[in-house]
């Protein structure tokens, strides 16, 4: 039999992709490209302050945040996987963890701003360092807040009973956007704390 006689067969078994996801993936290109545009602002203005704080002087590194930020990926992930085995209360368990591990990130930024306007006196209309890093740092800030909203929101419908195996797609699309929060902090740190500094 010719591949042409076979070729009808293979057509009926391809689908159309998941809207959820070509509709993130869509976002996270976007949203890349905005992220781009800030990290590269940062990096043409840095070191052009002409009066300080300096990133050297100022700036810890977060390291205990970044970790508790990337380790909820790890947690999500096992969540959503979790949901698709059928294991609601796995799930709901872990995507807490995720929820706290997202917010203590936010707390952990949140004590860094306040130490670095009121000890350091370094605000968005400082120099140009602090009006990069308060632009880029608290752009990613606001992704996270979002990225917690979508997630606790989801958590009140898993205590309601409401989540179940068959969400497994939809929660593995909210996921795709943690992920991203993630690998746009590992940009962030590095772009910020290595480089920068």
């Amino acid at each position: 039999m010719s591949a042409l006689a076979q070729s009808p067969a293979a057509e009926l078994d391809w689908r159309l992709p998941d809207r959820g996801r070509v509709a993130m993936f869509g976002l996270i290109v976007a949203e890349a490209a905005l992220f781009t545009i800030f990290v590269v602002a940062y990096l043409y203005y840095l070191g052009k302050s002409l009066s300080g704080p300096m990133p050297a002087e100022v700036l810890e590194l977060p390291i205990a945040i970044s970790i508790a930020l990337w380790s909820s990926s790890a947690t999500i992930h096992l969540a959503v996987r979790a949901l698709g085995g059928g294991r609601v209360r796995a799930f709901t368990l872990l995507w807490l963890a995720t929820i706290l591990l997202g917010a203590l990130f936010l707390a952990g930024t949140a004590r860094e701003w306040q130490r670095l306007i009121f000890e350091h006196g370094l605000t968005i209309r400082t120099n140009l360092f602090g009006t990069t890093y308060f632009a880029l740092v608290g752009l990613h800030a606001s992704h996270v807040i979002i990225g917690l909203a979508l997630l606790t929101a989801v958590l009140g419908f898993a205590f309601r009973g409401h989540v179940k195996p068959a969400h497994a797609g939809r929660a593995e699309v909210l996921s795709l956007y943690w992920h991203f929060v993630d690998v746009v902090w590992l940009v962030v740190f590095v772009v910020v704390y290595g480089v920068g500094r």
